[in-house]
């Protein structure tokens, strides 16, 4: 019997888990921490996270993977979350300690990965969306989340056996580019600000001092889009502009 599950598991859904198991891969293998959060269905991120962490074939290594519960998960992810490491979200697109979180990853430097049924996020809300494209709002007690990330964990480990492909290619860099026009917009997240028209911010490559003359007054967990040592705006998390 072919059930909705079943149905989910198109090519378009089965080349995500492909690209987001390679993601895996390359994450764990420069020395990633795997993050897991469910905050309507904590034991979501409890079975990732032991999934991840005890894999049942001999054999397999086990990856460093953590859930976070409890209550102020953004607060929780900021303290926790490394740059370089990986956030993997199940929930709805409408969880608003998840969307702020997605929202933030990029400041953090993290890859992100979000599960889930119903209507989807916005385009661009995280790197990997594994989806099942069901209204029904039982679809997160049928097994299909479940099978989502087996089959992560699975494919990720599947890369595994392809080592020479989980080293990232070294970036390019030529003398036809200027360091400040090549600076392109980046996200960060305020620490903290200080009275002399500039803020401590934390971005993908660590905390930097960046001028907010243009965009102030300025609030630590605010969001600001920076370019060559200046804030250049600030950044609303529920639709990025």
């Amino acid at each position: 019997m072919t059930t909705v599950v079943d149905q989910a598991l198109d090519e378009g859904l089965s080349a995500d888990l492909a690209a987001a198991s390679f993601a895996l891969a390359r994450g764990f293998s420069a020395g990633a921490t795997m993050w897991c959060l469910a905050p309507a269905w904590e034991p979501h991120a409890q079975h990732i996270a032991v999934e991840f962490v005890h894999p049942v074939i001999v054999g397999k290594k086990a990856l460093p993977a953590v859930a976070l519960t409890g209550r102020d998960l953004v607060g929780t992810a900021r303290v926790s979350v490394r740059s370089g490491d990986i956030v993997v979200a199940v929930a709805s697109a409408a969880d608003a300690e998840v969307r702020a979180i997605m929202r933030r990853a990029p400041a953090w430097g993290a890859t992100t990965i979000w599960i889930g049924s119903g209507a989807r996020p916005p385009a661009g809300a995280a790197d990997h969306v594994l989806w099942i494209d069901d209204p029904d709002p039982r679809v997160p007690a049928t097994g299909g989340f479940v099978l989502l990330y087996h089959l992560l964990w699975e494919l990720t480990h599947v890369c595994f056996e392809h080592p020479g492909l989980l080293v990232a290619d070294p970036a390019e860099c030529t003398d036809e580019v200027c360091i400040t026009c090549s600076d392109e917009g980046r996200l960060g997240e305020v620490v903290s600000p200080s009275r002399s028209g500039s803020a401590r911010v934390r971005t993908a490559e660590g905390i930097e001092s960046v001028a907010t003359v243009l965009v102030e007054p300025v609030e630590p967990g605010q969001l600001l889009l920076v370019h060559a040592g200046m804030a250049i705006s600030t950044v609303r998390e529920e639709d990025g502009e």
